[in-house]
């Protein structure tokens, strides 16, 4: 007794992959699954905004922060204990004419924020702040008689 096996490929459901093609009934998170998948947007971690060096020496805290393109007037610096805010904002406006036609104008507007925690509490009567090259400086002495301590268990 012969048997008529039908036989079906496991690619016969398959379509072809178009990350432009956008259907309304498509999932959020399927779509958000697909963008992750463009060689141009996967793979890449978010970064922090401003990128920073921070060294400790007994005294004190020598922090660096990159901030290329700010106006020193646009920088803003807290201390609040051991907790240290640097915010940065920026706006320009360029435009173009070509034969006293308008061809192009464009705005931007940004802001930059970062806030840390140092191991010590700062003593802000004596910090100090400078900015230059897209580079912002901190001095951050340490506050006197709030050493860290550890306990013993008895």
């Amino acid at each position: 007794m012969a048997r008529n096996l039908v036989r079906t490929s496991p690619f016969t459901d398959m379509s072809r992959f178009d990350p432009f093609r956008l259907d309304p009934l498509r999932s959020i998170d399927e779509l958000m699954r697909d963008l992750t998948m463009l060689p141009a947007l996967g793979g890449q971690e978010t970064e922090a905004g401003i990128r920073l060096d921070v060294e400790e020496t007994d005294q004190d805290f020598m922090i660096k922060a990159d901030l290329p393109g700010m106006k020193k007037e646009d920088i803003k610096v807290g201390i609040d204990g051991n907790l240290v805010t640097i915010e940065a904002q920026t706006a320009s406006e360029t435009e173009e004419k070509l034969g006293g036609r308008l061809v192009r104008r464009e705005r931007y507007a940004g802001q930059q924020f970062r806030r840390f925690s140092l191991p010590q509490d700062i003593d802000d009567k004596g910090a100090a702040a400078s900015y230059d090259n897209g580079v912002l400086s901190l001095k951050l002495p340490k506050k006197s008689g709030s050493v860290a301590k550890t306990l013993s268990i008895k």
